[in-house]
């Protein structure tokens, strides 16, 4: 399996913090928010490579990272040539390239490089080697929560019925998460997504997507995970993450 984490976002609604720096090598408490993704990674034995996708502006400060970093496991930073908000990617489109430029044919595990969850990512891969199907991560969350995450209801064993992105009326109030694992054979349908010209910009729109066409389930992790999409969320997991 390999992993590949998005990082190649430019965090503007972070400045003046992410002006000069990614967001994913942030501090929290002692560490960046990209070492501590990437030492629950290392929980899953079966990742045995990991690709961080950046931009132009931040591809060195990712290569200095690496340079200064000691993991077990072969990591590959990929620029994806892009300079800001007018000409990037998305996502989904990060992904694709990331697929291509690495020529990865294995199954993966996608994560958000400004994501930082406190379960452990080895237990979500003991769901899905259970289920053996794509599988995202999700949780309960308050009602007033609800509408502005991509919402799910679920099936038999966990399985993936219904996912509609920041609904106005939530159906039931789990949200997905962005962490996914995705299997090797299903690679091929995020060609077919993206030649469709369907939005690459989130990468919850692609399981919205793919639940129609193939089983897709989620598993309910039991703590938390947190978007550090604004001053006010990364001061709050600064706060919590402060005697770690």
């Amino acid at each position: 399996m390999k992993a590949i984490i998005l990082a190649a976002g430019y965090a503007t609604r972070l400045y003046p913090l992410t002006e000069n720096m990614p967001k994913a090598l942030l501090k929290v408490g002692s560490k960046s928010i990209l070492d501590r993704i990437l030492e629950n990674l290392t929980g899953i034995e079966a990742v045995d490579e990991i690709h961080i996708v950046s931009n132009a502006k931040f591809y060195q400060s990712f290569v200095d990272w690496k340079n200064e970093s000691h993991y077990r496991l072969p990591v590959f930073v990929h620029n994806d040539g892009t300079t800001g908000n007018d000409n990037r990617l998305g996502a989904l489109g990060d992904l694709k390239f990331v697929l291509d430029q690495a020529d990865i044919s294995d199954d993966i595990i996608v994560l958000a490089g400004d994501n930082l969850m406190d379960f452990a990512l080895r237990d979500f891969y003991d769901f899905y080697k259970a289920v053996d199907s794509c599988a995202l991560c999700a949780r309960e969350v308050k009602p007033h929560e609800a509408s502005s995450l991509g919402i799910i209801q679920l099936g038999q064993a966990g399985q993936i019925i219904d996912f509609e992105e920041k609904p106005k009326k939530p159906k039931s109030n789990i949200a997905a998460f962005a962490i996914y694992i995705y299997k090797k054979e299903t690679l091929k349908l995020l060609d077919e997504y993206l030649a469709a010209g369907n939005n690459p910009d989130a990468p919850g729109n692609f399981p919205a997507w793919l639940f129609k066409r193939e089983p897709v389930y989620a598993y309910l992790f039991d703590g938390t995970c947190y978007d550090i999409g604004t001053h006010d969320a990364y001061k709050e997991v600064q706060e919590l993450y402060k005697d770690k």
